[in-house]
């Protein structure tokens, strides 16, 4: 699908997303084949929702959104497409075909909009997970940039950007009833944050549980920043001596943040203040299934987790999946 980029404001209304089953533009991706669980864990999972269910051959997933109803979509490294798949059978099907460059952390809001970041391209794209139809573009990065995840504080869409020397976020402020805007803001970061040439930066982004701040990690240094969204000054949070090296998606649900730590291959949970200027890593979750997770999305007391398996060198062939956990 050819993406427009937006040159007129245009009125979305926010509705309850309709998340019914839409006309498929792809082949429904072959039934999961769940991979071997640890003792207990298909177990204490609700008997209508596997515990892990395959992607399409060559996918190379990144992000992973769940809205209100029992579907979890992902984003392709590989073209771009964003995939939908129903969290009851495992089955699913491209449901928007990306523009041939990668689409890396995805958000979901209430009325269905599904919020891509789209990695070195440098661009944000808004769409429409009810049609498919490319909402807006933006443009929001240039030369050495990645934008890579994005949060919804519900005025505003934050992206990350890994690997600019400038670290900065991007912001779509968003109007009344969700009103996407013209263009993307820019906001410097500053203070404790300072940028490391050896790898990614910025990466996963969550709100303080005040709703007041971002949280933002830095990947190659396994530091947690809490970031002021009115002047990017970002504050360094005390994690007690603590690092989350590899960090990539975070997901907070009250005051517990889950930091996914990739090639760690591991979830740590930690307990923060409602500033968001201290946490404390309460336990790591681990799972012989993890294969280089990226990021995190819950859905009725689980965790999923797509396996972008980094350490496999990708082909159109190479198998891809999404693991669940518990969450406590």
């Amino acid at each position: 699908m050819r993406e427009r980029t937006i040159s007129i404001s245009r009125r979305f209304t926010v509705a309850a997303a309709s998340l019914a089953a839409l006309g498929p533009v792809a082949a429904t991706a072959p039934a999961a084949h769940a991979a071997a669980a640890p003792a207990g864990v298909v177990a204490r999972h609700h008997a209508a929702y596997p515990a892990s269910f395959a992607l399409p051959d060559g996918f190379r997933p990144e992000g992973i959104a769940i809205g209100s109803g029992p579907y979890a979509y992902l984003g392709s490294l590989a073209d771009g497409s964003i995939y939908r798949a129903d969290l009851r059978t495992g089955k699913g099907k491209v449901i928007s075909r990306g523009p041939g460059t990668p689409t890396t952390g995805v958000k979901i809001d209430a009325a269905g909009r599904l919020f891509a970041s789209g990695g070195g391209a440098g661009d944000a794209r808004v769409i429409d997970t009810r049609t498919g139809k490319v909402l807006a573009s933006y443009q929001l990065g240039s030369g050495t940039t990645f934008i890579n995840d994005v949060v919804l504080t519900g005025d505003a869409a934050w992206f990350t950007d890994s690997m600019s020397p400038q670290p900065a976020l991007y912001k779509l402020a968003l109007g009344r009833g969700g009103k996407l805007p013209k263009a993307a803001q820019r906001l410097p970061l500053s203070g404790d944050f300072v940028y490391d040439p050896s790898g990614h930066n910025a990466n996963g982004i969550a709100r303080t549980p005040d709703g007041k701040g971002l949280l933002v990690v830095q990947s190659t240094t396994g530091k947690l920043f809490r970031v002021d969204p009115k002047t990017g000054v970002a504050r360094t949070v005390d994690l007690g001596g603590e690092s989350v090296v590899n960090g990539d998606g975070l997901l907070l649900r009250g005051n517990t943040l889950y930091v996914v730590q990739n090639r760690t291959n591991a979830v740590a949970v930690l307990k923060v203040n409602d500033k968001g200027t201290s946490a404390k890593v309460l336990r790591r979750i681990t799972d012989p299934r993890f294969d280089v997770p990226t990021t995190v999305a819950a859905f009725k007391g689980r965790l999923y987790l797509p396996n972008a398996r980094f350490t496999t060198t990708p082909t159109p062939t190479t198998p891809y999946n999404v693991v669940s956990v518990n969450a406590r």
